[in-house]
């Protein structure tokens, strides 16, 4: 029954409903104009009782029949013609009061047909009033028969027809336009230089306009963007600060219309609070006025969060008030396009410093501190040339491992920064087993004993927490060794209300504060800045105890910030 919503099942509906009250209303005239003569009183007391039935009878077909064929639609207008002809000639021709009847007709071709089913039905009309005149003074030989009431009722339904026509063709246009809008991209091209042209070809194809011109003004430089776009070509161009600035005229409210800009006092209608006002004077500048040779012009205000100019409608004929509503949807719609474009270019651009922060975090989490600790390895190893030569070797041997591990984390970073391509890969080697190399790393670089504490859900975390939870432990070991110059730390994880808690103790110096500080207060006291930034970014919180024996630090980071729920 979806059918019934359609526009032609919503005219049928309206015109079975119309016929049948025109039908029940139909003897009225006779009843209350007693001179109405009648030719055959009894042919049209049966042609309306007919005309009755049959309107009952199509209007109940409608109702449970959603949608007509173009056939029954056809069939039912000729039907329709025919019985309006029965009744005007049976009941005074010329005179009868069923001449209405044919204006019914002329609104039912329209909202089936448009214009032309107007025209064709308006044709028939006229055909039918001049048969029945002819009838009437040639056959009939009709005393009363007056041509002048024929010529009146004939030009009465020409203009009716021209109103219906034009009213159809408006509505047409009405409905053309909103699909165009419906039709707006609700997604534009990555570049700058193709969504301006795609975006203004639109715009030109919406409002109907040979040629349209974009003004607005760089945010970051004093510079007038203009860009034409006509005859299916864009012309972008920047002009000087001060070359035509401003290019509309100020005072203009958020749209204005003026039929010749080129006239020396030009008049302008413009959209205000209150409703439409006219004012004279020039709209534009006149460099730009005199650049572009624009004569008629629709000007609809450019005003978003990043953009800011007018959208300017050119040589497009016949404009009305009509063209400055429109326009303004318009210009809405090129507004949010834009600004939608510059939103998603500095995300682009946050994104991409939030990641040349997260690379040079890992960097210096991974790889600075294994060439820090290559470097003292190298060191003794130096020292032991001499003394102890299987000692140097066995340090180089150390160094060559150390490079040969950090080279691996530093392609499983790289292979992280590329987008996915959903090629088939290797699996990644467990969170248990990279907890158990990194305590084993620990000890031979940083000389720190390291116990590590782990239940078997830890397991199950997903890749990036995973390694985030690894660099965070790496820098918390790195620092109590290299910082706190601790000989031994005890590292314990666990899932609990939602989010993965570590906690590191070491037996070193503590920080240089004494005492516990939270999250904040590590921060205010100059606390490790990669440790408590990588907690930060995984949305997690640091609590630091410092004392003359050592530190403890409990880390929690969320589970449901990188989607881990299951994981608990």
């Amino acid at each position: 029954m979806l059918l019934q919503y359609a526009p032609q099942s919503r005219a049928e509906r309206l015109i079975a409903a119309g016929r049948l009250a025109l039908a029940a209303v139909s003897a009225l005239p006779l009843s209350l104009d007693r001179a109405v003569p009648l030719r055959h009183p009894r042919v049209l007391v049966a042609a309306l009782t007919t005309y009755i039935a049959y309107a009952a009878t199509l209007a109940v077909l409608n109702w449970r029949t959603p949608r007509a064929s173009s056939r029954q639609r056809a069939l039912t207008h000729v039907l329709d013609l025919a019985m309006f002809t029965l009744l005007l000639y049976v009941s005074g021709g010329a005179r009868s009061p069923f001449t209405v009847f044919f204006v019914f007709a002329l609104a039912c071709a329209t909202l089936r047909w448009q214009w032309r089913g107007t025209a064709w039905t308006l044709g028939a009309t006229l055909l039918v009033f001049l048969g029945l005149g002819l009838h009437a003074r040639e056959v009939v030989n009709d005393g009363g028969y007056e041509l002048s009431r024929f010529v009146v009722r004939g030009v009465d339904l020409i203009v009716i027809a021209a109103l219906l026509g034009y009213l159809s063709a408006y509505e047409r246009r009405a409905r053309a336009e909103l699909a165009q809008l419906a039709a707006w991209p609700s997604t534009g091209p990555h570049e700058g230089a193709a969504l301006i042209p795609e975006t203004l070809a639109h715009a030109a194809a919406t409002l109907r306009a040979p040629r349209v011109l974009m003004a607005w003004e760089d945010p970051d430089e004093p510079w007038v963007q203009l860009a034409l776009w006509a005859g299916n070509r864009l012309e972008w161009t920047r002009e000087a600060p001060g070359s035509c600035d401003p290019v509309v005229t100020p005072g203009l409210g958020d749209g204005f219309l003026c039929p010749d800009a080129a006239d020396p006092v030009p008049e302008v209608l413009r959209a205000t609070p209150g409703g439409m006002a006219v004012s004279t004077g020039p709209p534009l500048h006149r460099a730009v006025q005199a650049r572009f040779g624009i004569r008629a012009v629709l000007g609809c205000e450019l005003a978003g969060e990043f953009l800011h100019g007018w959208l300017l409608v050119l040589d497009k004929p016949h404009m009305t008030s009509d063209d400055l509503v429109l326009g303004g949807v318009v210009a809405r719609q090129v507004t949010a396009c834009l600004d939608q474009f510059a939103a998603l270019e500095r995300l682009r651009g946050v994104a991409e410093t939030q990641t040349r922060i997260s690379v040079a975090r890992d960097l210096h989490d991974g790889l600075l501190q294994a060439l820090a600790a290559a470097g003292l390895q190298l060191e003794a190893a130096l020292g032991l040339v001499g003394r102890d030569p299987a000692a140097a070797a066995e340090r180089l041997r150390e160094v060559q491992r150390l490079l040969s591990a950090e080279q691996r984390d530093l392609r499983v970073l790289l292979r992280d920064l590329k987008p996915a391509t959903g090629a088939l890969e290797p699996p990644d080697v467990g969170f248990a087993a990279r907890l158990e190399e990194l305590r084993d790393r620990i000890a031979r670089h940083w000389r720190l004993a390291v116990t590590i504490t782990a239940p078997p859900e830890v397991a199950r975390l997903p890749r990036e927490l995973a390694r985030g939870a690894q660099l965070i432990v790496q820098e918390a070991l790195v620092n109590a060794a290299r910082h706190g110059h601790a000989g031994s730390a005890e590292v314990e994880l666990e899932i609990r209300d939602g989010a993965l808690r570590i906690v590191v103790v070491d037996d070193g110096r503590g920080f240089p504060f004494r005492g516990r500080r939270g999250h904040a207060g590590v921060r205010a006291e100059g606390g490790p800045v990669s440790l408590w930034s990588r907690i930060d970014a995984l949305g997690g919180s640091l609590t630091v105890d410092s004392g003359e024996g050592g530190a403890r630090l409990e880390i929690l980071l969320p589970l449901h910030r990188a989607g881990l729920a299951h994981a608990r």
